[in-house]
Parts: C-alpha cells; structure tokens; sequence
C-alpha cells in the first residue's frame, strides 16, 4: 500500500476519494484547504465523512484558508454552501490535529519513505510546503493531483476550478522537479456518477452506501442544472484510482505549465502535446518552433470507466 498525504477540500467528490483510498492506500494524514468551501467548512466536512465512515483513526490537519496571490473563491453553485450539501451528517466530535498542514506534510515527508502527495483540491498547502521545506523536492515520491484540463475548463472556459482558486501554488508545484500525475477534465468527465452508478451503490444497502448515493444525487442535480453533464464528474476519486491500480488510467508525458497572466486565460494548464523529439531541443523561435521544456507530467488522457466504477462500487461495499 503506497503511503499518501491526502490534500483535499471535501466537497461530494473528495468525500467519495477519501473513502476509496481510505481501503487501498496507507492515508498519513488527511490535510485541508480552502476550495469548495472556506477551510471551516472543508475541515469539519473531512471529520464528518470520517466520523459517518469508521474511519476517525486518520488523522485531520487544517491547512491554508486562502491562496497565495487572490482572493478566495468557492465553489457554493455545485457543493452547496457548506461544501458537503445534501444528506445530513452529524456534527463530528473528532478533534482537529494541533499541526498545520504545512508542517505536517514536511516533518511527515521527510520522516517517511516513499510518500506520495496526493492534492484534490487547491494545492496552497502544497507550493507553501514546497518553499519552506526545498528538501522535499527529493524525498517526495511523487505528486498525483486532480487539476487542470487538456481541453476546456469548468470555472472559466479555460480554467479548471482547483488550478483556477490557486493558480501560483499549482505553478510551484508543476515547477517543482517532482514526478507529477495530472489528472484534469479531459479524463474526469469520463467517469460520472450517471444514474445507473448512483443506484449501484444505493443498491449496496449499507449506510455508507446509502449515504453516498444520497450525497451523489445532490452533486449530480447541481452539475446537471450548471452545464447539462448526465451525471456528477467523479473528479477526485479518479486520481486515488490511478495510485491504486495504474492500468486503469492512459497517460502521455507533456510539459505543462500554467498561465499567470492571461486575461482570458490565467488558471489554464497549457498542456505541450506536440510530441516534440529530443533533437527540437536545439531549435530556436527563428527556426519557427518556439520549444518549451522536457516533460514534467504525466497526464491522464484516458480512464477504463468500466473497472474505475467496479472498483468504487466494491469498495463502498466493504463499509458498514
């Protein structure tokens, strides 16, 4: 079982990857930020999906509240206001961790061998770990995050919304030098929470189940409403699929970098998908090739959503 830090903004979907890794993966810790909601809200909503799960041995540890550069953003119109709206889950009375996020990804890092970053939601506590710790840049495993697009965005044509509430911090962490897996819409929208999967799961009859078919509907109703998707994108739980069994996901290598300053356009992953071989590295803007950099990513361009949903329904089915 790898070992992860889980960096997340519960939010319907992170809800549904904490529980998937939770049976795969050895989780550390499950550190917060703000992103679908305010980090109160994100907090508390990763100890209420512990708590309703059995899984309150993880421990929670709040991080940043607001990105580096801009103002903070949420994301009310498809989580709801609390960041976690649809069915009704007890008020958690699991204690928050006494670390920052921050601090505990670093002294955790560099403490364990082998540790993968795993953040599904702004990556503020990432790139602000990243600049008070340089030794990270060489005992981090690697990176795998749910952010940014080949394609299109979400939040803005360009942008999608966890690259777009942050886009400083994703470029510190795509600047890194550490090994990244980027799993963005282009391969998200693959796999949705249509009807036929939300009833798979109620169909489970645990409370687990139950539960998150409930919170799935409310998730799909919203994006449904918002951009016309047959059902929820199931965003965060495919990047924790990729780290649990990698045949599931088709990747290329590209470099990608993400733009700062566009008025149209800040918050976009500019993916290099032009394949360029090692001898363009010579080349100049004079020779009509404008060349960027060797691959820093691996990018998700495909996902198998059959086994991806098999693998989610069965292991939903292991809670009570």
């Amino acid at each position: 079982m790898k070992n992860i830090i889980l960096d997340t903004d519960p939010g319907h979907d992170d809800a549904v990857a904490i529980l998937l890794a939770a049976r795969h993966l050895n989780i550390l810790g499950i550190t917060t930020v703000h992103g679908n909601s305010s980090l109160a809200n994100t907090t508390k909503n990763a100890l209420k999906i512990l708590e309703f799960s059995g899984l309150t041995h993880l421990p929670v540890i709040a991080g940043a509240s607001e990105p580096l550069v801009q103002p903070p953003s949420y994301a009310a119109s498809v989580h709801g206001e609390s960041g976690l709206d649809g069915p009704v889950l007890p008020e958690p009375t699991t204690p928050v961790h006494t670390a920052h996020a921050v601090d505990f990804i670093i002294e955790t890092a560099l403490s364990t061998p082998q540790v993968s970053l795993v953040p599904i939601g702004p990556m503020t506590n990432i790139a602000l770990a990243l600049r008070k710790e340089p030794r990270l840049k060489t005992c981090v495993q690697e990176i795998c995050l749910m952010g940014g697009s080949t394609t299109l965005g979400n939040v803005t044509a360009t942008a999608e919304f966890n690259i777009w509430c942050d886009p400083e911090a994703a470029q510190i962490v795509f600047t890194s030098g550490i090994p990244i897996k980027m799993v963005g819409l282009n391969l998200t929208r693959q796999a949705a929470a249509i009807p036929q999967v939300i009833e798979r799961i109620r169909a489970l009859n645990n409370r687990v189940g139950k539960t998150v078919a409930a919170m799935l509907i409310a998730y799909s109703d919203n994006l449904q409403r918002l951009f016309g998707l047959p059902g929820g994108s199931l965003h965060d739980p495919c990047a924790l699929a990729w780290l649990i069994d990698p045949s599931l996901i088709s990747a290329e290598k590209m470099h990608v970098q993400v733009e700062l300053y566009g008025e149209h356009t800040r918050g976009m992953t500019v993916c290099d998908q032009r394949n360029l071989q090692p001898a363009a590295a010579g080349l100049s803007v004079s020779d009509g090739i404008r060349t960027g950099s060797i691959p820093n990513a691996e990018v998700g361009m495909r996902i198998d959503t059959p086994r991806f949903i098999d693998l989610l329904v069965d292991t939903l089915a292991l809670y009570p």
